[in-house]
């Protein structure tokens, strides 16, 4: 389940509050599935395996598995942290639901970068549009396992931010210049535009 053979897994944080859309954001529909089932496709297409974390009750219908949250409220550090708990996999693939261009292609470059350098954590950064530029996504990148403790000692002192923890690691940033593959939706006119 969780990518040990090739070293690598996927997981998609379906958790969120989604409170500026209004819905639950991985439930959003996307032809005939949702925003949630067709990321985790592509997770699971660069990683070899995809698991959901969030309430299995919300989720476990779209058919992937699904783990709660170690330690509820704690954000996606939390979901991070509860990934990280679960792998044997050395490069651990961290997405957002709510990044509906994401393909493939594009994870497995993260994985590529992540594998070849041997930081502690590989994230995508913004190159494109003037006002995203430098922008670092910590919920589209790769960790190593070895952060575990990292992550444990972030939520024991409860400093939460993903950037700040990023910031704490050995990260190196992998230039994104396409600005629609990390374009995000968080309230229905991003959705509508997406």
């Amino acid at each position: 389940m969780d990518g040990a053979a090739d070293g690598r897994a996927g997981y998609l944080l379906a958790g969120g509050q989604s409170s500026r859309m209004g819905r639950d954001k991985a439930l959003l529909p996307v032809g005939n599935s949702t925003l949630a089932a067709h990321i985790a496709a592509q997770i699971r297409e660069a990683a070899g395996n995809v698991t959901l974390i969030g309430p299995p009750e919300h989720y476990a219908h779209l058919g992937f598995p699904v783990i709660p949250d170690a330690i509820p409220g704690c954000g996606p550090l939390g979901g991070l942290l509860t990934a990280l708990r679960s792998t044997s996999a050395d490069w651990n693939l961290i997405v957002a639901c709510d990044m509906p261009h994401l393909t493939a292609a594009f994870l497995d470059e993260l994985f590529d970068a992540a594998e070849a350098a041997d930081p502690d954590c590989v994230v995508a950064e913004s190159k494109a549009a003037e006002a995203e530029r430098g922008r670092r996504h910590p919920l589209c990148a790769v960790y190593h396992r070895r952060v575990l403790a990292a992550a444990e000692t972030a939520i024991d002192r409860k400093l939460f931010k993903m950037h700040d923890f990023i910031a704490s690691l050995r990260t190196e940033a992998w230039p994104v210049l396409d600005p629609t593959l990390l374009r995000n939706v968080n309230t229905p006119a991003d959705w509508e535009a997406a």
